[in-house]
């Protein structure tokens, strides 16, 4: 299958979006099943289909899988295989999407870079950002997202980042998780993770105590508002309506000002900062 993505490498999900020449995957959902639309796909344009339709096995153009939404997750996984590249991995509460804008901001001044668009960071829209990132990509931004423990791990095991960071942790979504605490863990996964992966890092908020307590032995690279030994230290001047902050760097302090609205948005800039700083954007 890897080698027919080569030569068709724009992927489709959704026969109101076909691309001539696409790879189409039949995916299922509680109100929906693309095998329907198997055949529609291929005469609408799609190069190949990619289904669990059974009765499709000997058709040229069609692919029978026994489960496409694993096909098509196990595809991103062997491209992002093949790709040497650094890959940047992004989980939080809040804050990722935003986080994920300005990291992209910062490193495309310097790097050709792919990173997610809009917030298509779950167990579909993960593979489909990866499997958009071209063969001259230097570097790509992955944002993952979860509603439930152990979404983070399957999609850091689709994704293979080489660091990252957990913008914070917050109780939004306590329903699927239980607690705070559950909240805690299932974003540690990523963590989790980079422990197991020779030579990764993370980028940390050093002010955010429960992000200090569970990076515990991990490589770090630290930003905040406080405390000395940082590798990129901020100090937030105004919010009115529009942020600005300095920020600190081996000595070297920059005033910045800019068009996002709210004092949080400090260590989303600060995590952009310490990332640019560290791929040696000038």
């Amino acid at each position: 299958m890897y080698s027919i993505y080569l030569k068709h490498p724009q992927i489709c999900t959704d026969t109101r979006k076909i691309i001539p020449g696409c790879l189409f995957f039949c995916l299922k959902g509680e109100n929906f099943d693309g095998n329907r639309f198997a055949t529609q796909a291929l005469e609408q344009g799609a190069a190949y289909v990619v289904t669990e339709n059974t009765e499709l096995t000997n058709h040229p153009r069609c692919i029978v899988v026994q489960d496409s939404l694993k096909a098509l997750q196990e595809l991103a996984a062997e491209h992002r295989r093949n790709l040497e590249i650094p890959v940047i991995g992004i989980t939080g509460t809040n804050g990722k999407t935003t986080t994920k804008e300005l990291i992209a901001t910062v490193l495309k001044t310097k790097f050709k870079i792919s990173f997610t668009q809009g917030n298509f960071n779950n167990h579909i829209g993960v593979p489909l950002t990866l499997l958009s990132i071209p063969a001259d990509t230097e570097i790509a931004i992955v944002e993952m997202g979860a509603n439930h423990p152990g979404e983070i791990r399957t999609l850091v095991n689709i994704a293979e980042p080489d660091c990252g960071l957990i913008t914070n942790v917050g109780k939004a979504h306590l329903e699927g998780f239980g607690s705070f605490e559950g909240v805690v863990k299932t974003k540690s996964e990523l963590y989790d993770y980079f422990r197991a992966k020779e030579n990764a890092f993370i980028f940390l908020d050093k002010d955010n105590e429960v992000l200090c307590q569970v990076s515990t032995g991990l490589n770090s690279i630290g930003y905040g508002l406080e405390g000395e030994e940082l590798y990129v230290k901020g100090k937030l001047h105004a919010c009115a309506p529009f942020l600005a902050f300095e920020w600190e760097h081996e000595g070297k302090t920059y005033d910045v000002n800019t068009h996002l609205i709210g004092a949080y948005n400090v260590k989303n800039a600060l995590a952009a900062i310490a990332i640019g700083c560290h791929f040696e954007v000038p």
